[in-house]
Parts: structure tokens; C-alpha cells; sequence
């Protein structure tokens, strides 16, 4: 089942020993570990990942990490800069002879955004001309485009007036109880009273929204010059997957070639594999993956084509001549395409003979049994597949790193699901390649625009703004999603709306999968503090005295500081400081300093030193095997213990959303966050279309908010001592609260079912005076929404489907998931929960929309659907009975039961099964008619006593 490859075993006592199994050890190869199985080629780093000098570990005051060795100090620049234009001010530029501004080290620098000719970073030398400043080159690589004044002003002063007449209509709310329906007019109040407030968490973190550009010719002329070395930063990429019966390896095939493929140099990009789940069919599928690349690559690159994921690119309805001059290329298409036919017939293979597993467990075509057949207690497993020395395509271009990682599993030993297997894809990248920056996605997100990973360093290659920012979020989008969208799967109110109103403050949230990581931000580390420049007049009175001592009061403030818990322990300023002051000249500092860090970090001395490096590399002396070696060490089941993994490093424990409670960390130690939005989406994944998987993954991110909300790190009370802005809390004590709101949500759906079948409202007669508030209110909902709509671009649709969904899932998953959070954290209950499937649409379009699942989560929407229907039957009924006088009292009370299933529509349409919208709503009013005519039968026919007043239902229970 297993490509052959070459696999060799060597025991512990051997490695020192140089004893091998069998046969001469052929170069590029590397020995495995009797008790944890390492395999595959690891090239020597190259010199762009050189370690720096012991003596100048961990110092940042350098603003790049690469030298330029070439003799010639002018640099050359590419000939297709874009225009003519553009060519003739580059030309200009290289006839002044000044070439790059050299620092120290001989690499050149860039003045960062917003800089003027005073504003120079003062650990860096200049010697030049002030023309030069405005060159292409000293360009800032992006800029905030702030929403047009016409569009954001009415949208902020209608959230002012919202907010005025919201109390004023509580303020008459309160003020006026209904005296015969006391208990169902405080209930309504106090659900009223709570919408206020989650409205407002919601609401006003998106105040200031803002769009953003960038400029991905200045960062190619700046890092990244044709004919010379490119000096953009090394990018590990993680991709996690568990289960291939749920995770198609076919899905997860196609998202690793799109990394392969990506548009950035090859010898920057590292792919990690992690199989939490130890499957020898997720291998074997990344064998075949790593071979088809060598073919799939060099197409992509040849003819530049989008997206780089062959499934995707091959499904596309489009002219795929367009723009395409290449006569060779339709041959070269064709050829590909059926390369890519038999790749997926020999995937498809792997996954039908795995469907049965032998009881003797996976052999692997070597004889030896899989290491990881028992999946809950295995040893650590490491298989590089493609690296410089042997990942050669088809036309001999080197292709980036491929790396297979499946973690040890003990039994007795807590492994904290995804968290922990990203915490160990971070350990073992640091290792084997340290790349400055890390990118995460799921099995299912590819590539979808191949300059994504450019894109993101326009904000991390900053030499300003980059120091800052912990990670750059993607917007996640889907494909396989129907025009109509039903479940809201698409979320674009929230990408669309939510996060770019965050941007404008301290940064989106991170949203699990599409996010560029600075590996530092991981570690725990605070940012660098900006120092603010003394004010001419304080200066004039002494100010020298006044900062020393502000200096002293504030070290002193920041050491109390760091005693509280909630604080992180580092500061990257503490530790560029100590380094730089002893340079390791005290061998006994050393020790303690490597001592405390190995406490911290595990220990491992080639990851604390991997940890101290800002700019990533690796050792130059360093040996393959006993990087691999170091590798299989730090996924070892024990290698967390006694440290600050998963509670102030790396991906966080505690919750199953992980991802809200990494970027929240990160947040409070006063990094900030971009969101970047191209206008070609950088990923695209799957999303579960059909009402029961969806509503099972609402359920698992609403259980992951709750265990934040009454954990140790709920945003109402944790890290108030750190650096995070006050609308950006706001934000995270709404994204952990929410879930809460399906109590008042569900009390508030049913309340007009019992207004109807009771007689009694919870609102009492009102004055035309009175009236007027209510209707304000109503519209300046309304308002708020559309001027939303309008400056965010979201359709009207899209939003409405959003309303919808709320409704839908606030009554059933959103409060599953308060009971299921209220019975871990008092009871110590513990809710398993399966994968989502990611399934492809081999039955047909959009087959798995109309497959019905039946499940427990489903009993309240129904239950509530029912009631209502039932109400407004009866109390269209009563009315009718009653006379002309009962109408007035029926319409408010019709209102609120028509706004229920109104927006619970789309779960009425799921119950109905495949149907085209108009005979659903025929078949929903037929019903409702029927019903209507049934009571009125009954309440007409001679035969009975005819009865009025609130014993209607009594009424018809005799009747």
C-alpha cells in the first residue's frame, strides 16, 4: 500500500555507534528511531537559514535577516516592472550609482510606512540623499483606505440615535407593566434588556471599519529582485487533517499541491502534514501527492494558472484559452488533466482498500508493521517527502519541503486534540526549517490565489508596521455553496462586516484556518514597546532627569507586572537587552539563562535556540539526523510537561475553539492584528451545507465560547494589566457570550405562541405618543442594516439569510451548547465531538444540501414552529368567533408569531426535504389554511355552542 521507499532502523545506543539494520546508508537519507519512525531526506540549510553567532542569538536590532554578498553594492532590477512609466523611474533611480542603502551587516534597508526623512529607525545607518526617499523602493508596502465619510457618518450616527431611542424604549417599557399578564411582560422586559446589551457588545466594536491595500510590486522590488537571491522571509505552512474517512485524502491532496504551487520561492515554503489520526491511507495518499506535484507544478508555474488546486482548476465553467498565448498550452492542459484522472483514480484506490482494515493491522511493503495502527498509542512518526536535495520536478526545478507529521500518543496522557497537534507542528517546523512565519490551514482550505503568502508579507515585512503584528487573517470563503446560501454558511456578514470593523481597532480575531502567524507572537513574547519622543518644553525643564526616573518607575511597574499570572513573562525588549548586554561573556549566566528557557519551552536545546532567533534558520553545522532526531524528541507525549505549552505558548488549551483564545492572548499582550482582503480570495474551503452538520459545527463553536466565558481567560476579567483596547474586550466578551443569548431568544420565540393561545399581550395599550418609539425603534433597526449593507458591500440576501440563521441557530445549537458548557465546567461532563465531513459533490449539485439528518438538535425549532402555527391559527380563529372588536389586539400579537417563522423559514424548508420554493410555500400555506378552516368549521357548525373570550382552546379540545 505504501510507495517503496527506503526506510531505515537504528536503535538509540546505535545512533552514536553508526550500526544500521542492512545495507549502506545511501546519502539523503535518514535513519529512524526504533521508538519513533523518522524517515525521508532533510537538506542542510541553506544560507539564507544560517544561525546567527552564539554571541548574537536572539538580538533584534537588525531589520533583516539577510546579507547580500554580491560585490557589486548597485542593485538590478527586473525588466517587466509593468509599464513604461514605471521602468523609466527605476531606470532614473539606477543612474544616480547609489544603489542600496548598506547597513552594517551590508543588507539593505527601507524606510517604513509613514516615515519622513527625520523618522529613521535609529539603530540603522543611512548615508544618502533625501531624492532617494521618494524611490519606488522606499515605498511603503500598503495603506488603510478608510471608508468614504458619505458612507460611514450616517452609519455612526444612526448607532448613536439607535442607542437613544433602545433606552428610551426600555425606559417606557419598564415604566408601563402590563397588570394582567405580569409574569409574561417581566419575562419579555428582561429578554428585551439583554438584546440591548448583546446588541451593543456587537455593535459598537464596529465603529471605525477600514480596507486595506497593498503593494505587491513594491515588495517584489524591495525583497525580491529577478537575478538576485530573494530575500522574502522563509513561511512554514501547517496542514491538519485526522480522520480520512471524513477528510477526504483526495480534499486534502488537492490543498498540499496548491502549497507546493504557491507563488513564492521554493526554498522559502515548507509544507507540514500533521495526521493526528496516524492513518496509513493519509501517507500513502501524501506519497502519490508528493510524485503527481513534480508534474503539477511546473504546469502551474509555466502557464500561471489559478487556482493551484487541480480539482478546482479543472471544475472551472470558464474559457480556459483566455489570456493564454502559449500554443503548447491546450496540449500541455489535456496531458495534465489526464495525469490528474489517474492521480485520482489511484487515490480513490487507497481509500476503497482502506475502508476494510486486515486484522493483523497495515503492513507496509517493506513487511514491517504501520507504527500507527493502534491509533491511541503509537510512537511519533516523521516522513519527509520532497526537501532541495531530492524534491526535483519534471523539468528539475527544485519544489518545496513536504513533510508528513503524526505526533506520539500515549495512553494516560492528555493530547488536547487539535491544539496540541498544531503546538507540535510549531516544535518540530522550529527544528527542521524555523521559518520566520507560520501559516495554518485546514485539511480542506487550498490556495486559491497563489501571491497569498505575499500578500500577507506586505504587513510582516514591514520594518515598522510588522514588528507589531502578531498575524494577518484571511477571510475565509467556500466553495460548493448554493446561490441561495439557506444556512448562512458563507458567514459574510461576519467576514465581510465584523472583522473589518475590528481591523480599524486592534485587529481581527483569529478564526482558525487562513492566518500568517509571526512565529515570535507564539512564543509568548511581548511585542516592542514604542518610545515616544520627549516633548520639546519637557526637555527644556529637565527632561533628561524626568525620563530616567519615569524610566526606573516603569521598570519597576513592569517587574509587578510580570508577577501577575495573567501577564506574560517575556518582553522582547527584556530579552534583546540581557543578550545583548552580557553577550554570553558569563558562562554561568548562560546556563541559567538556557535553564530558565528550557523550563519555558521544553527541553530541548536546539528548540530554545530555534526560539531565540527572530529571522528563523536553522544550524549550519547541524546534521540531518540529529535534526530529525531532535524532532522526534519534541512530539514526544511528555515533552509538555512542566511547561507553558498550550497555557502562554503556542496554540492555547482549554477550549475547543482554540483558535478565539491564541489570537485573545495575543491581543491582551498587546500585539495587533491586519486583516487582508484580496480581491481574488487568498483561500477557499468546504463548509458543511446541510442543516444537521451545520448546526452540529454552530454547536462546537458555541461549546468553545462557553468553556472561554468560564475559564480563567474570560475577557470580562482577564489581562487587564496587558495592552488590549477597550472596543476590541467589547468584541471578545461578545464573541464568548453570545451563546447566552439563546435563553432569552428562546423564551422571546415563544412568548407570542402563549399571547395567542392565552388572550393576553405583553405590551399594554399604547398612545399615539408611544407608538411613535416603537416605530423609530423598528426603523432604525432596519437603517442600521442597510447602511451596514452599504458600506460593506453585502448583499441584502446575505444579510437576511444571516438574520435568519441567528434565529435558527440561537434556539437549538447555541443552547445545546450552554447546558452541554454549564455541565463540563460544574459537573466535569465532557462532550466528545466528531469531525465535520468534508465531502465532495459527486452525487450531483448541492446533493448533500437536501439530505436530512435527524438529530436532537432539531426537538426546539421544531417544537417552536409547531406552537406558533398552532397559535396563529387559534387566534385568527378566535378572532373570527369574537367579533370586529378583536381584531385590533390580534395584529400586534400576529406580528411577533409571523417574525418567528419568518425567520425560521429556511428550517421549515430543510424539514420538507429536496423542494423548489414555490411548492414549499404552497404546501406550508395549504397547511395553515386548512387548519384555519378546520377551527372556523367547527365554531360555525349549528351543532355546537358558540364561545368567546380566552377558553377558545378549551373550547376546541372539547369541540
Amino acid at each position: 500500500m505504501v510507495r517503496k521507499m527506503r526506510m531505515l532502523t537504528l536503535t538509540i545506543g546505535e545512533i552514536g555507534h553508526g550500526k544500521y539494520d542492512s545495507g549502506e546508508i545511501p546519502r539523503g537519507y535518514i535513519p529512524s528511531l526504533t521508538h519513533s519512525q523518522i524517515s525521508g531526506e532533510i537538506p542542510g540549510a541553506s544560507p539564507d537559514h544560517m544561525m546567527s553567532p552564539v554571541g548574537n542569538i536572539g538580538r533584534r536590532g537588525h531589520q533583516f535577516p539577510y546579507v547580500n554578498h554580491s560585490p557589486n553594492p548597485s542593485r538590478e532590477f527586473s525588466g517587466s516592472l509593468g509599464n513604461v512609466a514605471w521602468k523609466e523611474r527605476v531606470d532614473g533611480w539606477k543612474m544616480k550609482d547609489k544603489g542600496a542603502i548598506p547597513m552594517t551587516n551590508g543588507t539593505s534597508i527601507a524606510p517604513s510606512e509613514g516615515r519622513g526623512v527625520g523618522d529613521i529607525d535609529a539603530s540603522t545607518d543611512y548615508n544618502m540623499e533625501d531624492a532617494l526617499l521618494n524611490d519606488e523602493t522606499r515605498q511603503p508596502l500598503s495603506r488603510k483606505v478608510p471608508i468614504p465619510s458619505s458612507r460611514i457618518n450616517p452609519y455612526r450616527m444612526v448607532i448613536v440615535l439607535r442607542l437613544i431611542v433602545l433606552c428610551i424604549f426600555l425606559h417606557y417599557r419598564i415604566t408601563n407593566p402590563v397588570r394582567n399578564a405580569y409574569p409574561l411582560w417581566l419575562l419579555s422586559v428582561i429578554c428585551e434588556i439583554w438584546f440591548a446589551l448583546s446588541w451593543i457588545l456587537d455593535q459598537f466594536p464596529k465603529w471605525s471599519p477600514i480596507n486595506r491595500e497593498t503593494y505587491l510590486d513594491r515588495l517584489a522590488l524591495r525583497y525580491d529582485r529577478e537575478g538576485e537571491p530573494s530575500q522574502l522571509a522563509p513561511v512554514d505552512i501547517f496542514v491538519s487533517t485526522v480522520d480520512p474517512m471524513k477528510e477526504p485524502p483526495l480534499v486534502t491532496a488537492n490543498t498540499v499541491l496548491s502549497i507546493l504551487a504557491v507563488d513564492y520561492p521554493v526554498d522559502k515554503v515548507s509544507c507540514y502534514v500533521s495526521d493526528d489520526g496516524a492513518a496509513m491511507l493519509t501517507f500513502d495518499a501524501l506519497a502519490e501527492t508528493s510524485e503527481f506535484a513534480r508534474k503539477w507544478v511546473p504546469f502551474c508555474k509555466k502557464y500561471n494558472i489559478e487556482p493551484r488546486a487541480p480539482e478546482w482548476y479543472f471544475a472551472q465553467k470558464i474559457d480556459y484559452l483566455k489570456d493564454k498565448i502559449q500554443t503548447s498550452f491546450v496540449k500541455d492542459r489535456r496531458a495534465m488533466k489526464r495525469e490528474y484522472e489517474e492521480f485520482k483514480v489511484r487515490i480513490n484506490g487507497l481509500v476503497a482498500k482502506a475502508q476494510k482494515v486486515p486484522e493483523e493491522g497495515w503492513i507496509m511493503q517493506d513487511g514491517t508493521p504501520w507504527p500507527g495502527n493502534n491509533t491511541r498509542d503509537h510512537p511519533g512518526m516523521i516522513q519527509v517527502f520532497l526537501g532541495h536535495s531530492g524534491g526535483l520536478d519534471a523539468e528539475g526545478n527544485e519544489l518545496p519541503r513536504l513533510v508528513y507529521v503524526s505526533r506520539e500518543k500515549r495512553p494516560g496522557f492528555q493530547h488536547h486534540k487539535k491544539a496540541g497537534a498544531m503546538n507540535a507542528l510549531v516544535r518540530v517546523s522550529a527544528v527542521l526549517t524555523n521559518g520566520q512565519y507560520l501559516l495554518n490551514l485546514d485539511c480542506d482550505h487550498y490556495i486559491n490565489n497563489s501571491k497569498a503568502l505575499r500578500e500577507a508579507m506586505c504587513f510582516l515585512m514591514d520594518p515598522n508596521l510588522g514588528r507589531s503584528v502578531c498575524y494577518v487573517q484571511f477571510p475565509q470563503r467556500f466553495d460548493g455553496i448554493d446561490r441561495n446560501d439557506r444556512y448562512a454558511n458563507r458567514n459574510t456578514v461576519f467576514f465581510d462586516i465584523n472583522l473589518r470593523g475590528l481591523d480599524g481597532l486592534q485587529g481581527p480575531v483569529y478564526v482558525g484556518t487562513g492566518c500568517v502567524f509571526n512565529r515570535t507572537a507564539l512564543y509568548g513574547y511581548e511585542p516592542p514597546i514604542k518610545k515616544k519622543k520627549p516633548v520639546f518644553f519637557s526637555s527644556l525643564c529637565g527632561g533628561r532627569k524626568k525620563t530616567s526616573k519615569s524610566k526606573k518607575k516603569s521598570s519597576e511597574k513592569k517587574s509587578h507586572k510580570h508577577a501577575d499570572s495573567s501577564v506574560p513573562v517575556f518582553n522582547l525588549e527584556d530579552i534583546e537587552e540581557g543578550i545583548e548586554g552580557s553577550q554570553f561573556d558569563d558562562e554561568k549566566s548562560l546556563i541559567m539563562s538556557q535553564m530558565s528557557l528550557e523550563k519555558r519551552f521544553g527541553q530541548s536545546s536546539v528548540f530554545v535556540a530555534s526560539t531565540l532567533m527572530e529571522y528563523g534558520g536553522v544550524p549550519q553545522s547541524a546534521t540531518p539526523e540529529s535534526l530529525l532526531k531532535e524532532a522526534i524528541h519534541v512530539i514526544s507525549c511528555g515533552y509538555e510537561d512542566k511547561t507553558d505549552w498550550g497555557s502562554e505558548i503556542g496554540w492555547i488549551y482549554g477550549s475547543v475553539t482554540e483558535d478565539i483564545l491564541t489570537g485573545f492572548k495575543m491581543h491582551a499582550r498587546g500585539w495587533r492584528s491586519i486583516y487582508c482582503m484580496p480581491k481574488r480570495p487568498a483561500f477557499k474551503g468546504s463548509a458543511p451545507i446541510n442543516l444537521s452538520d451545520r448546526l452540529n459545527q454552530v454547536l462546537r463553536w458555541a461549546l468553545g465560547s462557553i468553556e472561554i466565558l468560564f475559564s480563567r481567560h474570560c475577557p470580562i476579567w482577564y489581562g487587564y494589566g496587558g495592552r488590549l483596547k477597550f472596543l476590541e474586550r467589547f468584541a471578545y466578551v461578545n464573541t464568548t457570550i453570545y451563546p447566552l443569548t439563546s435563553i432569552p431568544l428562546l423564551l422571546y420565540c415563544i412568548l407570542p405562541a402563549v399571547c395567542l393561545l392565552t388572550g393576553k399581550f405583553i405590551i399594554p395599550e399604547i398612545s399615539n405618543f408611544a407608538s411613535i418609539w416603537f416605530i423609530l425603534l423598528f426603523i432604525s433597526i432596519f437603517a442600521t442594516g442597510i447602511l451596514e449593507m452599504r458600506w460593506s458591500g453585502v448583499g441584502i440576501d446575505e444579510w437576511w439569510r444571516n438574520e435568519q440563521f441567528w434565529v435558527i441557530g440561537g434556539i437549538s445549537a447555541h443552547l445545546f451548547a450552554v447546558f452541554q458548557g454549564l455541565l463540563k465546567v460544574l459537573a466535569g461532563i465532557d462532550t466528545s465531538f466528531t469531525v465535520t465531513s468534508k465531502a465532495t459533490d459527486e452525487e450531483g449539485d448541492f446533493a448533500e444540501l437536501y439530505m436530512f439528518k435527524w438529530t436532537t438538535l432539531l426537538i426546539p425549532p421544531t417544537t417552536i414552529l409547531i406552537i406558533n402555527l398552532v397559535g396563529v391559527v387559534a387566534g385568527i380563529s378566535y378572532a373570527i368567533n369574537s367579533g370586529y372588536q378583536s381584531w385590533g389586539p390580534l395584529f400586534g400579537k400576529l406580528f411577533f408569531a409571523f417574525w418567528v417563522i419568518v425567520h425560521l423559514y429556511p428550517f421549515l424548508k430543510g424539514l420538507m426535504g429536496r423542494q423548489n420554493r414555490t411548492p414549499t410555500i404552497v404546501v406550508v400555506w395549504a397547511i395553515l389554511l386548512a387548519s384555519i378552516f378546520s377551527l372556523l368549521w367547527v365554531r360555525i357548525d349549528p351543532f355546537t355552542t358558540r364561545v368567546t373570550g380566552p377558553d377558545i382552546v378549551k373550547c376546541g379540545i372539547n369541540c
